[in-house]
């Protein structure tokens, strides 16, 4: 029986900063050294990644398991200054839009990694075919 997957030390991947396709690509060299059921959390602030790691997830065949709003928490040194009043993402207290500096500082993705298939494992699409001579 496999061990259960390390939820409390998880891969991180922090590509705050960075524009796609960066984040992805970072996710990608993570999920291909961690072994299967690794827990792996992207940190992006591309609005981009809200839609190009769910992708990445499918066509890979990974399991996105949550995508959560982070709002930025500035910091005095080394320690985070507590806002009064909680930070609703997309919410500007007026029934509006929200404003620019309410919206989350980043994306927060937890993404589960999940056996691959084996590429040399024909699928009879006709892979064999071209390398043959005739």
């Amino acid at each position: 029986m496999n061990p259960a997957p390390d939820r409390v030390n998880p891969i991180e991947v922090d590509a705050r900063g960075l524009r796609c396709p960066l984040p992805v690509i970072r996710l990608a060299e993570a999920a291909r050294d961690a072994p299967t059921s690794s827990w792996i959390v992207v940190l992006a602030s591309d609005p981009a990644t809200r839609y190009d790691i769910p992708a990445w997830c499918r066509m890979r065949g990974h399991e996105l398991v949550e995508i959560a709003e982070v709002p930025e928490i500035p910091t005095v040194g080394e320690t985070p200054m507590v806002p009064e009043a909680p930070i609703v993402p997309g919410s500007s207290g007026m029934g509006g839009p929200a404003a620019e500096s309410e919206q989350p500082g980043y994306l927060r993705f937890l993404v589960r990694t999940l056996p691959q298939r084996s590429k040399t494992a024909g699928t009879g699409t006709g892979s064999a075919r071209s390398s043959r001579t005739r």
